[in-house]
């Protein structure tokens, strides 16, 4: 039988498996990819949390249509998103490395120079579905710096594990990890 996570946030109640993702360590496997009903019911939460800003940043993929639903409702035009590749169209990207507890492997976060020309001076939210060790907010935290940008808050639906403990990341609900002996 699966192992399951009963989640409820924002009124909304999920059901998460839970995935070995190391020899040690499993996570409940949250995306909100597709989920409507939990993007439209997390955003407002979240806006209504976050400082007065300029600008919304997330990275490439899962985090896209809270950040879409957030600038909608904030009534802003325009969000980023920092992409997993460079693109042809790009000129001058700013780049960073990330190895985030999902992939496990180096991935690169890029954002357009003309993007970045945009943000400078700017208050920004980095906008996640998921913080956990953090990595992956920091190297857009990184790439904001880059740009000139102010990072004035982090916000996601969800702080999983120890993140849940910071006090510089605004979140709705905690999400645990589920450590395990190696040889189980």
């Amino acid at each position: 039988m699966e192992k399951t996570y009963t989640l409820e946030v924002a009124g909304v109640t999920r059901t998460l498996p839970i995935i070995q993702i190391a020899d040690d360590l499993s996570i409940a496997s949250f995306v909100i990819l597709g989920d409507t009903e939990l993007v439209t019911a997390a955003a407002p939460l979240l806006a209504e949390k976050l400082p007065e800003v300029d600008v919304l940043i997330t990275a490439e993929a899962k985090g896209i249509p809270l950040i879409f639903e957030i600038s909608r409702l904030l009534q802003m035009k325009k969000y980023y998103v920092a992409r997993k590749s460079t693109k042809p169209y790009m000129e001058s990207p700013l780049i960073n490395e990330v190895v985030s507890i999902t992939t496990q492997k180096t991935q690169i976060l890029c954002l357009d120079g003309a993007d970045a020309a945009e943000i400078k001076g700017k208050r920004v939210a980095i906008i996640d579905d998921v913080i956990s060790t953090g990595k992956s907010l920091l190297a857009i935290e990184e790439l904001v710096n880059k740009a000139g940008g102010h990072v004035v808050a982090r916000a996601a639906i969800l702080a999983e594990g120890s993140a849940a403990e910071r006090d510089d990341i605004l979140f709705l609900q905690e999400l645990p990890l589920f450590p395990h002996a190696k040889n189980e």
